[in-house]
């Protein structure tokens, strides 16, 4: 497919796209504390929420993205249904998501596997009008195509309009020697760094990325498991902002 300028849907560079982990004992909870931060971030300066299934379901998720459709919020918001990619564009296109972001694109199934994998991508991806983030040797993901990082990143650049790149998992630090080999490979297509960004990193790893995902830094503690603290999110904000 042709490509896209994802980066285009955000007014600021190097968007900061903020987690929104649906946390809570309920439903109504999760959905409570999901409005409840996705004011905090927006207000303190992210670029886009993405509503992901995290410690929730696809039903909280669900409730989540109808209220945003609903009211017609007027920031930027993804989908990350876990495990569940067609789900995930279903979703998006129904509640008017402006992208989807997927933990794999491309060297995560053997070859036998990976070209029904590719078609149904490129099917989901013609009916629907979003951006697609997607991720190559992503954390948690396992690496089985045979192929070296070069060929599986040339895949994922047919099947998505960013690529994503973490580290070794939830919060922890994306290597920068990952980061410059991924733009090595990929040029000026939009890099997308899916976790570990703090504001002590942010610098370097923005001198080569196009964009973060941000979740765990965001929370008090810095730990996934638990809420937002505006106060993290004003700080980080504050590097990005000299970032840019």
């Amino acid at each position: 497919m042709e490509q896209r300028n994802f980066l285009s849907i955000f007014p600021e560079r190097k968007p900061i796209l903020a987690m929104l982990h649906l946390r809570g004992e309920s439903r109504q909870e999760k959905f409570e504390h999901a409005l409840l931060e996705a004011g905090q971030l927006i207000g303190g300066g992210a670029d886009a929420v993405i509503v992901e299934n995290y410690f929730g379901d696809y039903e909280d998720m669900e409730v989540v993205l109808e209220a945003f459709c609903r009211e017609k919020v007027d920031f930027i918001y993804g989908v990350n249904a876990l495990h569940n990619d067609a789900l995930g564009f279903e979703l998006a296109k129904k509640y008017g998501a402006s992208f989807i972001q997927l933990d794999s694109v491309a060297g995560h199934l053997p070859p036998e596997q990976d070209e029904a994998f590719g078609q149904a991508i490129a099917q989901w991806r013609a009916d629907y009008n979003g951006f697609v983030i997607g991720g190559v040797r992503f954390k948690y993901q396992p690496y089985l195509s045979g192929r070296s990082l070069e060929e599986d990143l040339t895949i994922g650049m047919t099947r998505c309009d960013a690529i994503a790149v973490t580290g070794e998992g939830t919060g922890k630090m994306t290597p920068m020697e990952k980061i410059r080999d991924f733009r090595r490979i990929m040029g000026d297509f939009p890099l997308v760094v899916g976790a570990g960004m703090t504001p002590e990193s942010c610098v370097e790893q923005f001198s080569v990325a196009d964009a973060a995902i941000v979740g765990s830094y965001f929370k008090k503690g810095h730990v996934d498991d638990s809420y937002v603290e505006p106060a993290n999110v004003r700080i980080f904000m504050q590097q990005v902002q000299r970032c840019r």
